[in-house]
């Protein structure tokens, strides 16, 4: 079953790097009781992910926090040293919240896993961007494609906040 506005967040686990390398965080750890972004693009390095999808969170992150939100994340199908890598590389690290969903288990329980096998990526998260306060879902923005990032850029959830 797809997640959709009024759920609540699953109490999934993701992974990062830490100090002392990967680490397990839940996500009540990272959303609870906070008002959130959470946006998922296909793989860290994918060119619309990398050029497009991700420098728009990047580059609006003191409008988010003018809107309210405390905590802005994204999560691929990717390990946490590509996540890492990814962080770094984008100057992302330290303002965004980067988190590997390496099993694709957080985009299954949410009902946005996405079948790349055709292409050789196996299964992968669908492009989305949600709000959420205190884990639950108040805006939900699903691409229907994954090579656009329309519906789920900040620019748009900007609008819808």
């Amino acid at each position: 079953m797809t997640i959709k506005v009024g759920d609540r967040l699953p109490n999934t686990t993701f992974r990062r790097l830490g100090p002392n390398g990967p680490e397990t965080v839940m996500a009540d750890e990272i959303f609870g009781g906070k008002k959130a972004v959470l946006f998922a693009v296909p793989g860290a390095f994918t060119p619309t992910c990398h050029k497009n999808h991700l420098p728009g969170y990047l580059n609006n992150m003191d409008a988010l926090a003018a809107k309210g939100v405390e905590v802005v994340a994204v999560t691929a199908v990717n390990d946490p040293f590509v996540m890492d890598a990814w962080a770094n590389a984008t100057g992302g690290k330290g303002k965004i919240e980067f988190l590997s969903d390496g099993s694709a288990d957080f985009a299954k329980a949410i009902g946005l896993e996405l079948d790349a096998s055709a292409g050789g990526l196996g299964i992968r998260s669908k492009r989305y961007a949600m709000v959420l306060d205190d884990m639950t879902v108040t805006k939900l923005a699903v691409e229907d494609q994954p090579g656009k990032a329309d519906l789920s850029s900040a620019e748009r959830l900007l609008e819808a906040l």
